[in-house]
């Protein structure tokens, strides 16, 4: 601690982005940069001489040259591959308080030559929490596994939406209910997001989050479930093919966050579990 650390930062309720320099001998953060984008700063091994990425959404991770903490001079210039295509008008963050009232955000994604008071088609997009997200630039080809990427929507002149979940223990699908249901009423709130026009997507846990929603609510017209669980039951004891391994740790101790196994707690699997609910869907 001889020397200054220097820590990357994030605003958690901000998304904004940024590093500072914190000096052992008096203590204290003292910011060094930070906007409203993602950062990427690297220091040179023998020199103070800083560089940094800047991204959002809509804005290539090119480098810079940092002077006093600030973007000085522009090192790269693959932004420009853009220029030729419409992507998006960039995005926003709609808080919400789910029903259980837990004070959450989501992030819209608005589409390319957006008009301010028109209401879009939209698609909402779930994975536990992905506000974290919101200013990472992302490649054409890039959907992370799950088969969806904002950009796909937002240049046919659909919106995005990825709220936020907060669970609660022994019920996930209904800590997806109580959370999307608010979310997607402030996002319709906001003046973009056509209510009648409303489409739902997700992959795996999303997947499975997806298929469990429209068994409880009809807002959305159209549902995606990318390799969803559909029965809780079933599968706490089938083994998953790609690891040879059991799934009863992805509900006693990963993402099912149930305190027992359906032996133990039967109805809290019966009532998340999509399959039990099926003859409800309207979507």
């Amino acid at each position: 601690l001889a020397k200054p650390v220097y820590l990357t930062m994030y605003g958690q309720r901000t998304q904004r982005g940024g590093f500072a320099r914190v000096d052992g001998r008096r203590g204290g953060a003292t910011p060094v940069l930070w906007g409203d984008a993602a950062f990427d700063p690297r220091r040179a091994r023998d020199a103070e001489v800083w560089v940094a990425s800047r991204q959002t959404f809509t804005e290539y991770p090119d480098w810079w040259r940092l002077d006093a903490g600030a973007p000085a001079e522009r090192l790269t210039d693959g932004g420009r591959q853009l220029d030729a295509f419409v992507w998006s008008s960039g995005t926003r963050t709609v808080d919400f308080v789910s029903e259980k009232g837990d004070s959450l955000q989501g992030i819209l994604f608005l589409p390319a030559g957006y008009r301010e008071g028109t209401r879009v088609p939209t698609v909402t997009y779930i994975y536990e929490r992905l506000t974290q997200d919101r200013h990472r630039f992302r490649h054409p080809s890039e959907t992370n596994g799950t088969g969806v990427h904002p950009g796909m929507f937002t240049s046919r002149g659909y919106a995005v939406f990825m709220p936020d979940i907060a669970y609660k223990i022994d019920d996930p699908g209904m800590s997806a209910l109580w959370a999307v249901r608010p979310a997607v009423r402030a996002a319709v709130a906001t003046g973009v997001v056509d209510s009648t026009r409303l489409g739902i997507q997700g992959h795996s846990w999303g997947g499975y989050q997806t298929s469990f929603l429209i068994t409880q609510t009809p807002m959305f017209r159209a549902a995606i479930a990318g390799a969803p669980l559909t029965d809780l039951v079933s599968m706490h004891s089938s083994i998953y093919w790609n690891s040879g391994l059991s799934n009863m740790g992805i509900f006693r101790s990963s993402q099912g966050r149930f305190t027992g196994s359906f032996l133990d707690i039967p109805a809290a699997y019966e009532r998340n579990s999509p399959n039990r609910h099926a003859a409800r869907i309207t979507t």
